[in-house]
């Protein structure tokens, strides 16, 4: 809608994970290297944490976008809410190319797992390392999903784990996983990321807007300053507040987004509603 006014191809500040829009700040970095090397040296277990909105999902995709493009087979769970069969279920879905039963009743542990060892060899042999990806960890309930997730730690070769594991989430997760320890002793590494400091919003904002097609110095420093302020410096946050500064500034008839756009932004439209 406003694309053409701003002289952009696209709308840079859509909450969706593309990795075009990857922003690398330092935290983003070092979280990227942590889990790059538990995945690189076989390590098993990797955490990443930090609360709603600050880039894991994102950080994770452009992980894969990378890595996928060595031999390695991502396995993604979105939804890690059920119980052990589900989450077997699940993945096995991902890498088995033949069709499995509709019915739960028809899904037995056994059979799954059956088919995920057979899979994790024939991709050993092709030498294809497989690394099993659950978002949203946080929101497990069921311990048989942890005791799960730890037995695919338990496909060893001489040299490393045959399966790698990331579990993402928001910072509770650490406490949850505190609780397991069988689990708690197979992570290798942890990760985390929070809200970006002033400067990396301001270098985070002109990055997708260049990505978007457009020049940088649409967003004033004044402007920044407040957007910054107002989202805690996480990303999700100021991609809501942007992209509303970007019609209202085309509202308003304004060559850049600056202090009275924001503003009218946060009163307008944010002042009773999260953000």
């Amino acid at each position: 809608m406003y694309e053409n006014y701003w002289g952009l191809k696209e709308k840079p500040f859509r909450n969706i994970p593309d990795p075009r829009y990857f922003y690398l700040t330092s935290q983003h970095e070092d979280a990227y290297m942590k889990i790059s090397y538990t995945i690189m040296e076989d390590l098993g277990a990797v955490l990443l944490t930090g609360v709603f909105g600050c880039g894991k999902t994102l950080l994770l995709t452009y992980l894969e976008n990378e890595l996928s493009k060595q031999r390695m087979r991502f396995i993604r769970v979105t939804n890690p809410q059920g119980d052990r069969l589900d989450i077997l279920r699940n993945i096995v879905r991902q890498i088995y190319t033949e069709p499995l039963p509709l019915r739960r009743s028809d899904l037995a542990s056994d059979a799954l797992l059956e088919i995920f060892e057979q899979k994790i060899r024939d991709n050993m042999r092709d030498g294809i390392k497989t690394i099993i990806v659950v978002d949203e960890a946080h929101l497990i309930k069921n311990e048989d999903v942890f005791e799960q997730l730890r037995l695919f730690l338990n496909y060893q070769a001489d040299l490393g784990f045959e399966v790698n594991l990331i579990l993402a989430g928001q910072p509770e997760l650490k406490d949850k996983i505190a609780q397991f320890r069988h689990i708690e002793q197979r992570i290798a590494l942890n990760a985390e990321v929070n809200g970006l400091d002033r400067n990396e919003v301001e270098k985070y904002i002109n990055h997708r807007v260049k990505v978007a097609g457009g020049k940088s110095g649409i967003f004033l420093p004044r402007s920044i300053d407040i957007i910054s302020d107002k989202s805690a410096g996480i990303p999700r946050r100021i991609n809501t507040i942007c992209d509303l500064c970007l019609l209202q500034g085309m509202g308003m008839n304004k060559k850049n987004v600056d202090e009275e756009v924001v503003d009218t932004v946060v009163k307008s439209f944010l002042k009773n509603a999260p953000v």
